[in-house]
């Protein structure tokens, strides 16, 4: 199945909420995607398959200037482990790299370490995290 990745594709707001309560076990919401990416977003990269589903999704946000964040990264159930979540990131990385940014900042929980870190090519850093 052919599976194409665009930089600030079109999508709907339905299907994006959809996607992103699968991906992230959490009832499906009424989110405004559409005015969320483009008041905070870099950009954002959609996979479809061949019959234009989306599929995937990562949200690439900014500081304005030489960072930018991964947020958001998720791939329909069906579609994990066969290369799609590091396609997203891959395409996220080269745009943000277009753009003119020096880093690309990813927070990740422990069991998606070996994702970020070997298929996606992060590097480890100490960081840290204030919950508010």
């Amino acid at each position: 199945m052919t599976i194409t990745y665009e930089w600030r594709g079109a999508f709907d707001n339905a299907a994006l909420n959809a996607l992103h309560a699968e991906g992230f076990d959490h009832p499906v919401a009424r989110t405004d995607w559409r005015g969320r990416l483009e008041r905070h977003s870099l950009g954002w990269v959609c996979a479809r398959d061949g019959g234009g589903r989306l599929i995937g999704f990562v949200n690439v946000v900014w500081d304005g200037g030489v960072h930018a964040f991964l947020l958001d990264t998720v791939v329909a159930r069906h579609h994990r482990s066969g290369g799609v979540g590091a396609a997203l990131v891959a395409t996220a990385a080269r745009e943000a790299r277009a753009a003119n940014c020096s880093w690309l900042h990813v927070d990740f929980e422990e069991h998606l370490r070996p994702f970020y870190l070997d298929a996606c090519d992060f590097k480890a850093t100490t960081a840290g995290l204030l919950a508010l």
